[in-house]
């Protein structure tokens, strides 16, 4: 897979539920959080503030859990990409085991009017360096 962006997660006490593993919210959280870096990572040298990404939907499968003290990597990458939508994927591996999966759907926003803005070639080239 190119365009890949990793980041490593060590879980804390504030990520751990009743049932003693990371909270479902805390994926949600994180999601949030490394598609922010992603993003951040990719416009370093350009930042188009002028942009802004909601989220219109999650899609999360919860295949094992993580507990206290793991170390968690995250990859992240971008997928199809048209109109004001674009689309994410992140995967969540402790070890070599994957934990986590999930698929977002993201709206691109004008950052002044906050109306969906359409993805026009500044932003393409961004999401799809070469």
């Amino acid at each position: 897979m190119s365009n890949v962006f990793s980041l490593k997660i060590k879980v804390s006490a504030d990520d751990i539920d009743v049932l003693k593993h990371v909270n479902n919210l805390v994926y949600v959280k994180w999601m949030d959080a490394i598609a922010t870096k992603h993003w951040d990572f990719l416009t370093h040298k350009n930042p188009l503030k002028q942009y802004l990404w909601v989220v219109l939907r999650h899609e999360i499968d919860y295949l094992k859990q993580a507990l206290l003290g793991d170390e968690i990597l995250v990859k992240t990458w971008v997928g199809e990409t048209k109109g004001i939508t674009s689309v994410r994927f992140m995967e969540f591996y402790k070890n070599d085991e994957l934990l986590v999966k999930a698929k977002t759907k993201w709206v691109m926003l004008d950052a002044v009017t906050y109306k969906p803005a359409r993805i026009r070639e500044d932003v393409l080239q961004v999401l799809y360096p070469e």
